[in-house]
């Protein structure tokens, strides 16, 4: 598996952050996970053949050690994988950096792993292929406030010869389950997990030449992400002259023939008739798992910091009720084929002799097999599932926040073949309210009074989407512009440990503006 030249060797780094000890960084269910199944995937030496290491919740130092190790005394003919999972973030100059366990979010520079020191480490490295998976949320999962926006300028960090870099937005995901909210059972991101699923199913390898190039792995993913519906889409950079193989298609028959059944040769079956034994299963279609759904739902404020009720309608594939989602009519297993009663040979008249004589060939019926497939299920046409729409019902957790998502295991895409289906996203848009802004767990509002008002001071009512009519104390000669916090009157927290502040600013107008 040598990607152009020599043979070298074939190293991976993740490093994947989860829990960060600056509480305006929010954590991430997925990076662990991302890291643990990734590699298993990479290090398999019937896929990716790499020798991987992985880094979980380290400090800044600690990883851009592991970094700098990494990229030292290394081939011109190896292969170097590094995996980033965690939150990325800019300071104010446009940087781009990585968060780690003990970043500081106004302070990257000393207490976050720089791209410029990533870049610095690859362009003295020797190896001459470096790709770079980058799983990292710009502005997508940041909580409102923080900094970053979506013009992260990944080119320009990490570009140069003999490099290839994938990236894609990642979003903080909850799941309502039971009568609270809680963090879901940890599991891939939708980038990662497609990139997990391109490589350990063989999917990714979309010419069938049995080996999976990274540009093939791109397409697959990018593909992946805008079936599901997801609004993320990953980019991908490549300043290399030749194809870089990440994986190879894992079968059990010899690698690179482009053959990625996994049956059994025909005799095997023909034989397996003959001694009458169990009929074969023959599914029409291959079994392969369902896509995941993602839908928006729009709220108005109220609802997100209430928590909310909504009916939705899902458009997607269904399991087939005719066949049960098996694909085929009759039963799902192949049947013993009549002609040649299941030998799979049959006896003709051979031509061409002096005398007539008999001969064995293999059964035109079943082609040598023994067996025949099963008829195709008429309505679904093999798949085992239907378009199909339904209606479902979707608790809102108070304290939702634009770009929370709320996760259904299972609620996707049936998959076809009897499959397992996918996953169903519900993701919340929130919308601009007149009165309130949201900044973070806290709420933002302007009160305005006349400057009679100001200079006694006094009780003022104020509409709060949560508590509704609540008294706003103002101290005598307040100035325009004050702003006064009003402790656990905002937001409800996701995780449930309180709520955030009422922040009230005052505005102080002219007599006649009533």
């Amino acid at each position: 598996m040598s990607v152009a030249g020599g043979e070298g060797r074939r190293d991976a780094l993740l490093i994947a952050t989860d829990t960060y000890d600056d509480t305006s960084l929010r954590s991430l269910r997925s990076p662990s996970q991302d890291c643990t199944a990734l590699a298993a995937v990479l290090a398999d030496p019937r896929i990716g053949g790499f020798r991987t290491e992985q880094l979980k919740d380290a400090r800044a130092h600690q990883a851009m050690r592991a970094v700098e190790q990494f990229f030292r005394d290394r081939s011109r003919d190896d292969l170097l994988l590094l995996h980033i999972s965690c939150h990325g973030i800019k300071d104010d100059d446009g940087s781009l950096y990585f968060a780690a366990l003990d970043t500081d979010r106004d302070l990257p520079a000393s207490t976050a792993i720089p791209a410029a020191f990533l870049r610095d480490r690859m362009n003295g490295c020797r190896a001459r292929t470096i790709v770079v998976l980058l799983d990292c949320c710009y502005s997508g999962a940041f909580v409102p406030g923080a900094k970053g926006d979506d013009q992260v300028h990944v080119r320009d960090e990490l570009g140069g010869h003999g490099r290839v870099v994938l990236t894609a937005t990642s979003r903080t995901e909850y799941a309502w389950e039971g009568e609270r909210l809680r963090t879901r059972v940890p599991q891939p991101s939708l980038f990662t997990g497609a990139l997990i699923r391109g490589l350990a199913t063989g999917a990714a390898d979309l010419n069938g030449d049995g080996r999976i190039t990274v540009t093939e792995l791109y397409d697959f993913v990018y593909e992946s992400l805008y079936r599901s519906g997801v609004r993320q889409r990953p980019r991908m950079w490549a300043d290399v002259e030749y194809q870089v193989t990440i994986a190879r298609v894992a079968t059990s028959r010899p690698p690179f023939t482009g053959d990625t059944t996994e049956s059994g040769p025909a005799g095997d079956s023909a034989a397996g008739s003959q001694d009458g034994g169990q009929p074969q299963p023959a599914p029409t279609v291959p079994a392969r798992r369902g896509e995941d759904v993602v839908l928006t739902l729009q709220l108005d404020l109220a609802e997100t910091v209430r928590g909310a009720q909504k009916d939705v309608d899902v458009d997607t594939a269904t399991v087939c009720p005719t066949c049960a989602g098996v694909g085929t009519a009759g039963g799902p297993t192949a049947q013993r084929c009549q002609e040649c009663g299941g030998r799979g040979e049959s006896w003709v008249r051979l031509r061409g002799f002096v005398r007539p004589r008999t001969g064995v060939r293999p059964c035109p019926r079943c082609d040598g097999l023994g067996t025949v497939p099963p008829q195709p299920c008429s309505e679904c046409a093999g798949e085992g599932r239907v378009p199909a729409r339904r209606a479902l019902t979707v608790e809102v957790p108070a304290g939702s926040t634009d770009g929370t998502r709320l996760t259904f295991a299972g609620q996707g895409e049936a998959g076809a073949g009897g499959g397992p289906s996918g996953d169903l996203y519900i993701e919340i848009k929130e919308r601009p309210d007149p009165r309130f802004v949201r900044d973070g767990d806290d709420l933002r509002a302007c009160l305005d009074i006349t400057r009679a008002e100001a200079a006694l001071g006094g009780a003022f009512p104020l509409d709060t989407p949560l508590d509704g009519r609540s008294t706003v104390l103002i101290s005598p000669g307040v100035r325009d512009g004050h702003t006064l916090r009003l402790r656990n009157r905002g937001m409800p927290r996701a995780q449930g440990d309180g709520r955030g502040d009422l922040l009230v600013r005052v505005g102080i107008r002219e007599e006649d503006a009533r």
